[in-house]
């Protein structure tokens, strides 16, 4: 590591992001995490119950996220809009060294089932507070669920696509790019009738 960072949490999740790209995942001990962050093996487990957790590090601060960006959107909004509020708000909170280690967490979750299967539950989790955000607003459940279920689509295709892209491309900012992915599914609900 460069130079000591302070945040615990942050020195793991770049430490294993790292070992699991190097040597993969199933070849990664917690105790390799630990020591390539400089922490002993009982901080890792202060912050993460396992090493898959390390992977979807933030979904309680993401689903806290989209939770208060639809609750703050214009009491006339629509769900959607609501939603997209939610988008902006969850977004905007991503950093560029997150868009840095994208594709190679992309790549680890992608090659492993039992992470696949945690990714699908950590999106319902994302879709459930979202959900109830929605009908706290009043919106009734079968539509809270279906906008929340968009949203969260969008969420993860935006991260995929930012991800992707050039690093110096500011027009491809987070925000902008999950905006674009909920237009597309908006769009493509449309066309099902």
């Amino acid at each position: 590591m460069a130079r000591w960072d302070p945040n615990p949490r942050l020195r793991l999740v770049r430490a294993a992001i790292d070992l699991f790209a190097e040597q993969g995942y199933d070849d990664t001990t917690v105790a390799q995490i630990a020591a390539r962050a400089g922490l002993s093996k009982a901080t890792f487990f202060r912050h993460f119950p396992d090493k898959r957790e390390v992977l979807f590090a933030g979904q309680e601060a993401h689903s806290t996220l989209l939770a208060e960006g639809a609750t703050a959107a214009p009491p006339d909004a629509t769900p959607l809009e609501a939603v997209a509020a939610a988008l902006d708000h969850a977004t905007a909170s991503f950093t560029d060294e997150q868009r840095g280690f994208g594709p190679r967490l992309r790549a680890v979750v992608a090659a492993h089932d039992e992470l696949r299967e945690r990714e699908a539950f950590k999106r319902a989790g994302l879709a459930a507070a979202l959900a109830a955000a929605l009908r706290d607003r009043g919106v009734p459940d079968t539509t809270a669920r279906l906008a929340a279920d968009l949203g969260v689509e969008a969420f993860h295709l935006g991260y995929t696509r930012w991800t992707d892209v050039d690093a110096d491309d500011d027009a491809a900012t987070y925000p902008a790019l999950a905006r674009r992915a909920l237009d597309e599914l908006r769009a493509a609900a449309a066309a099902l009738h």
